[in-house]
């Protein structure tokens, strides 16, 4: 029986850290919104393929499946999907210099191949009702609030990620994605 992590796992996962947290470190900073469209932009697309690349050391879906559980239904259930699919939308859309820019309609998602993770995740959601967070900043000594919204339909009209997720919205998802990572 192989022990865990590995040491070719600890080296992953000590750079993936360190490298996540500076990011998530700068980005919940106020003095980050005073940085250029294209500076924020570029640090977020970087957040989100370290924790992407995180995802998928296999011991983390066991947590994942664990916390599924134990928050609410929809609160649990989306954070990954999300996750991925604006991960995704960053990788296979390298187009936008920022967050606000950043658009998709069912025939550039599909313009390769239909069924792949975007595709899925707009098809599951697109009518969904509006999902609410909340949690506690204790450096900041305040409660914040976010909201993710999805399109009320797929099709070939432009879907803004800003009208899911807004930019100052997504940055708060921060301290969602350290809860994931612990």
């Amino acid at each position: 029986m192989e022990l865990r992590p590995t040491s070719k796992e600890e080296v992953f996962l000590s750079l993936a850290y360190n490298r996540f947290y500076d990011l998530a470190d700068e980005i919940i900073e106020d003095s980050f919104w005073e940085q250029e469209d294209w500076y924020r932009f570029s640090k977020v697309i970087n957040l989100f393929s370290v924790y992407a690349e995180l995802l998928a050391y296999e011991p983390f879906k066991y947590v994942l499946e664990t916390i599924k559980k134990q928050r609410p239904p929809m609160e649990s259930e989306i954070g990954g999907p999300l996750f991925k699919f604006i991960r995704n939308t960053f990788a296979h859309f390298p187009l936008f210099e920022s967050w606000n820019e950043v658009w998709l309609t069912k025939g550039l998602v599909n313009w390769q191949k239909e069924g792949l993770t975007i595709d899925r995740f707009l098809k599951k959601y697109a009518g969904h009702t509006e999902i609410k967070y909340r949690f506690w900043e204790a450096e900041k000594k305040k409660m914040t609030y976010m909201s993710i919204n999805f399109p009320k339909h797929y099709d070939d009209n432009k879907i803004y990620l800003s009208e899911i997720l807004s930019e100052k919205e997504k940055l708060t998802v921060t301290p969602i994605l350290n809860f994931a990572l612990f």
